[in-house]
């Protein structure tokens, strides 16, 4: 029913769009107790909804992160993140970006098709808790240009307890203090064209008594609670929160649960419930014509211009169509909570930066060709490289082999270059592929092709030879696993 009714609510936002495109994003935010994934993802990423989402934005907080499985995380992914990308990569989405800060992480995923128009990527984090040096509270965030609109997303773990929900707006505002970026157009989380904020942000109800709230629960009255919600209190004084909006709590507060249980809290501390769980955005406010006073201190009239510029040639509108929290999933003493958007918004960038694709066929028993063409001026670099990769697969370092563009440039004009690929790096039990251009001064993928047949090697099969006595790659790249 919820995937029913979430699917009307598209339609009436699609028929209503003249605006450009439309883009579903589908967000999580779930504090984990440091416990390990479930089996099963389905209904948290809504995998059985008849529309997919074009992007995927998964926080969490409390990772388990105790030394030896934080030393393992750092160098692989952490049962969380291979899980994600497991689930999302055979259904054609790829691990864009991600953040880890003890405890906390943000994970950024895309469908393929949108991956060369999201550049200018970058992650960084602010450490609020204990002295601000063990990182237990704080915040991580991933921004990015999205078909030339600039996102941030935020996501934060807050001052725990009751009385702390003044010092909770203090960390968020020391987060948007300290977080700064490479970028001219957008320095500061605020100065993004779109934000989103969201996480454990850990407000609770105030003055209601514990009998009072389990009766407005257990009645489904939620608005009864709202006025005494901190975050909603909070609103009312502070002008920056005033900016963000947030969807009406029309589900139960998301915490505090008994572990494998939908009971809250029956320990001797009963801690009250709370919407501690939270997802909000920001549309950057409509820059004021040039003959009213400009307030923010930068450079008045380049920064305002600019904003007007895209306000009015590209506009950007944000609607959401799902808040909810997932009471399925108990392996944790909160709930995941769910928002899904739709991004209605005129592209600044309709083609990749770089076009390219296989020559001929390919296969283990001949070298290969790679033809690309630049279709824009863009910094190149002698660290630029193009991968193979097996359809699904996860992320940029997920590659089969890789050539450097510049080392193995055979051939050129000003139009079309080609780059070779040594029959030594192919695998030979072959597969669907794609290539990938990755620019190394960008940081990102500018060009990706449509997928190709490798073909199995026939002289691997006519002399017998197992795939790891062809070359050492395909012990790990050509195992029936691999290609299944």
């Amino acid at each position: 029913m919820m995937e029913e009714n979430e699917e009307q609510s598209d339609l009436s936002v699609m028929e209503g769009n003249n605006d450009g495109d439309s883009f579903r994003l589908h967000m999580v935010t779930w504090n984990v107790a440091t416990a390990d994934p479930p089996d099963d993802l389905t209904v948290l990423l809504h995998l059985n909804s008849p529309k997919s989402p074009d992007l995927y934005v998964i926080g969490l907080q409390e990772v388990y992160s105790g030394p030896l499985r934080f030393v393992s995380d750092n160098v692989f992914d952490d049962p969380w993140s291979h899980l994600f990308m497991t689930t999302l990569g055979p259904r054609k989405y790829i691990k864009v970006s991600s953040i880890r800060m003890q405890g906390l992480l943000l994970l950024f995923f895309s469908k393929l098709d949108h991956v060369p128009f999201i550049r200018d990527i970058q992650a960084t984090y602010t450490r609020t808790g204990i002295f601000g040096y063990w990182g237990n509270k704080g915040g991580v965030s991933i921004r990015l240009s999205f078909y030339g609109h600039m996102l941030c997303f935020l996501n934060c773990h807050l001052a725990a307890h009751m009385k702390y929900a003044t010092e909770r707006v203090d960390e968020f505002e020391y987060i948007l203090d300290t977080q700064t970026f490479d970028c001219k157009k957008a320095p500061t989380i605020v100065d993004h064209r779109l934000v989103f904020w969201f996480g454990d942000l850990n407000f609770r109800i105030q003055d209601h008594g514990m009998h009072f709230v389990r009766s407005c629960i257990n009645n489904q009255t939620f608005s009864l609670l709202w006025s005494k919600d901190q975050l909603t209190m909070m609103k009312k004084k502070e002008q920056l929160l005033q900016e963000f909006e947030e969807g009406p709590l029309d589900f139960q507060p998301t915490y505090k649960f008994d572990l494998n249980s939908d009971t809250y809290d029956s320990s001797g501390k009963k801690r009250k419930p709370a919407w501690t769980d939270r997802i909000l955005w920001r549309l950057r406010p409509k820059a004021p014509p040039p003959d009213e006073p400009d307030d923010s201190g930068v450079g008045p009239d380049v920064k305002k211009a600019v904003h007007v510029e895209e306000d009015e040639e590209y506009p950007l509108k944000v609607r959401q169509e799902l808040y909810t929290s997932n009471m399925e999933y108990s392996i944790s003493d909160h709930k995941p909570v769910v928002s899904i958007f739709t991004l209605e918004l005129r592209k600044m960038i309709e083609t990749p930066l770089v076009r390219l694709q296989a020559e001929g066929d390919w296969s283990a028993d001949i070298d290969a060709m790679v033809i690309y063409s630049p279709l824009q001026p863009f910094p190149s670099s002698t660290w630029d490289w193009i991968g193979l990769y097996k359809v699904g697969f996860t992320s940029v370092s997920d590659y089969i082999t890789y050539t450097w563009v510049k080392d193995d440039e055979v051939a050129f004009n000003e139009e079309v270059i080609q780059v070779y690929v040594s029959k030594e790096e192919i695998p030979v039990r072959g597969g669907e592929c794609v290539l990938c251009y990755f620019s190394s001064t960008l940081q990102c993928i500018i060009g990706i092709s449509d997928p190709f047949k490798v073909h199995e090697s026939k002289v691997a099969s006519e002399e017998g030879l197992e795939p790891e006595k062809i070359n050492g790659l395909n012990q790990t790249v050509a195992s029936d696993d691999f290609w299944n």
